[in-house]
């Protein structure tokens, strides 16, 4: 680990990168603590939690703004980098690594490059990243021409993705199998929907599915919403928030996931026809606050549930037939195009899922946590070892 200390604080290095909608400081394994319990300390000290604010750190008081990602080469056959990824909150000690966020794993490509830990060959870079909280792995390309001594990461271009301003160079992300990443399969309840009692309104019609990301999906109407409300109203709408969570802790259990009170997912996903020639309309918690627009795996999950035939989001969904459909997620912000591979053979079998990102450094340095925090027995190694208790 880097040894550099100012005074009482421990200097760790850090690049800060957007990844999709999301952002937040990448660590390579071999800077950060090797035993889980002190290397989650380092994350919250860094992000400033737990504090509603995180005034003391990097964290922007949000949850799409407090996540962190960790980085190493791998030894695996097949597979050139491991990536962890740490959910933190702006008011909790948790640090969550148990699921995935795709919009962060648009910038682990490019981090590993900025970092040293991947060195380009070509005018692209591509790269086979497994996601050690779930196995989930991803073929990701980015752009990396030469400035005539070497090859850099290449950020400015016309890719345009809604939620993020401007235009950017496109990060192409091809998940190969992505059924099933935290649950034990793509339908966890083995039902296309299940039937579920909420207090205040009796049975409602749900499906439970994990295509990248565990989602609860429920039609809006079946809630009395449109599906059409603002972020900031859906946020102050406490009546709906509280049903939406005593469904998420009855469909947990349902899901196989057990009690998920603390956990970060399923994600609540409510659907309504699409308005803006999309495949269908969302509005998705992550789990208690309302997306800006939609994670990359929920997206994908999201636009799944709409291409099965007997699911509550294909009943109200518009999409082109085909093996190879592409789904327009419609979502706060704009849209969000899916396309994805079924398996001719069984429709209900997902072998590919692809999508366009954005990514970009935003700082490159040190950044300060106690120096208390650093223990003289740490050995690095990269998250392979330190976390294995996070793969499947």
């Amino acid at each position: 680990m880097n040894p550099e200390t100012h005074g009482t604080q421990w200097a760790i290095p850090c690049w800060f990168m957007r990844g999709g909608t999301s952002k937040g400081p990448f660590f390579r394994g071999s800077d950060l603590p090797a035993a889980v319990e002190a290397r989650d300390s380092v994350l919250l000290a860094a992000m400033g939690s737990p504090d509603p604010r995180q005034i003391d750190g990097l964290g922007g008081a949000h949850p799409l703004t407090s996540k962190a990602g960790i980085v190493a080469p791998s030894t695996r056959t097949g597979v050139d980098l491991e990536f962890l990824f740490a959910q933190i909150q702006p008011s909790s000690t948790r640090v969550d690594t148990t699921a995935n966020c795709g919009n962060m794993l648009a910038a682990v490509v490019p981090f590993a490059i900025e970092s040293g830990l991947l060195e380009p060959g070509g005018d692209t870079a591509t790269a086979r990243v497994i996601t050690l909280n779930t196995g989930l792995v991803a073929e990701i390309t980015v752009p990396t021409p030469s400035d005539g001594q070497k090859r850099f990461v290449e950020y400015s271009g016309d890719a345009r993705i809604d939620g993020v301003p401007g235009t950017a160079a496109p990060v192409e992300i091809n998940f190969l199998d992505t059924a099933g990443s935290v649950c034990n399969s793509l339908l966890p309840t083995g039902n296309l929907r299940d039937t579920v009692d909420i207090r205040g309104l009796g049975a409602v019609d749900v499906t439970c599915i994990d295509n990248g990301m565990p989602l609860v999906i429920i039609q809006a109407a079946a809630l009395e919403r449109t599906g059409y409300e603002s972020v900031d109203d859906l946020n102050r709408d406490t009546e709906l928030k509280t049903k939406l969570e005593d469904l998420r802790i009855s469909c947990g259990k349902l899901m196989g996931l057990g009690d998920v009170t603390d956990r970060n997912y399923p994600k609540m996903t409510l659907v309504s026809p699409p308005k803006n020639r999309g495949a269908i309309n969302t509005r998705s918690f992550i789990p208690h606050v309302c997306h800006q627009s939609i994670g990359v795996l929920a997206a994908v999950t999201a636009a799944t549930a709409a291409v099965l035939k007997g699911t509550v989001a294909h009943d109200i969904a518009t999409f082109p037939d085909g093996t190879e459909p592409e789904v327009s997620v419609e979502h706060p912000s704009g849209e969000f195009t899916v396309k994805l591979g079924l398996d001719p053979a069984n429709p209900a079998h997902v072998m590919k899922s692809a999508l366009l990102r954005t990514a970009r450094l935003v700082m490159a340095g040190n950044v300060m946590v106690p120096l208390s925090l650093r223990t003289p027995t740490d050995t690095a190694t990269p998250p392979s070892s330190a976390s294995q208790e996070h793969t499947q």
